[in-house]
């Protein structure tokens, strides 16, 4: 149960801070062009800049960085099979420990240590996207940046419904999952004991109960939808018009320039 408490991606922390402010469209943008500088950069100054950036951005939105960092909870055991699996794989440098065909050079736990910092600066920094931006303004932004490809016959503000849906009912599903494991422990129920395998095992009578709350949660949101007349597309008003402003441009500024400082610290990888 602390495992699906600690998942926070999905979640929206409300706040009026600068970052909260942010034009969507801006935090979509700038959220992708992180993820692509990340992989492009290499060396632990690179990523110690980000990891400076990213407290930074957290201390400006007000998000305690507390609550970011629990959602790598839940990772923990991909984060380790990385480094282990790049720990051995990867050859070069000094050999520091080998075991018949088992070695792990200096190289494969730079290199595992670089992919873990990698993973854990992405699931933290696209974090703050959601964590910033409500269901309906994360819907407007992917609206609007797909867009374009309605000409192409995407249906641009489906997608961008069902994607923002997706997200908003990560916490409900969490929630309910939690109250079911809550009532099977109260009947007896054991989801601790026993080893991997049996342990997935003990889950399995969770999954039934969960697709019919959201399978009902589903049916419920679409007949709430049809009883208000709701009609997407390109003849729907929003209450709030989407608009750049100075704060955007600021954000596009200093984002430029931190992701060249990333790229010159990258050079002393």
């Amino acid at each position: 149960m602390s495992v699906l408490r600690n998942i926070s991606f999905g979640q929206y922390h409300p706040g009026d801070s600068v970052v909260h402010r942010l034009d969507p469209r801006t935090k979509l943008g700038l959220s992708f062009a992180f993820i692509v500088v990340l992989f492009l950069v290499k060396g632990f100054l690179a990523y110690l800049w980000f990891a400076a950036l990213v407290v930074l951005i957290a201390q400006i939105a007000e998000i305690p960085l507390k609550q970011m960092l629990k959602g790598l909870r839940p990772l923990t055991f991909i984060i380790l099979l990385t480094f282990i699996l790049h720990a051995f794989t990867t050859r070069g440098g000094v050999t520091l420990w080998q075991l018949g065909f088992l070695r792990v050079d200096s190289q494969g736990l730079i290199q595992g240590a670089l992919l873990v910092f990698r993973l854990v600066l992405l699931v933290v920094a696209t974090s703050i996207l959601t964590l910033t931006t409500s269901p309906i303004a994360l819907t407007d932004g992917l609206e609007y940046i797909m867009r374009p490809g309605e000409r192409v016959g995407l249906p641009a503000h489906e997608l961008a419904m069902m994607m923002t849906i997706a997200l908003r009912f990560i916490p409900t599903l969490i929630d309910e999952a939690d109250k079911i494991m809550r009532a099977q422990l109260a009947r007896g129920a054991d989801f601790e004991s026993g080893g991997l395998i049996q342990r997935a095992k003990s889950l399995l009578p969770l999954l039934v109960p969960l697709f019919v709350s959201a399978f009902r949660r589903a049916d419920e949101l679409a007949m709430a939808m049809e009883a208000r007349a709701y009609r997407g597309g390109k003849n729907r008003t929003r209450l709030k018009a989407l608009r750049y402003t100075s704060l955007d441009a600021w954000a596009f500024a200093l984002s430029a320039l931190a992701f060249v400082i990333a790229f010159y610290l990258g050079r002393w990888a």
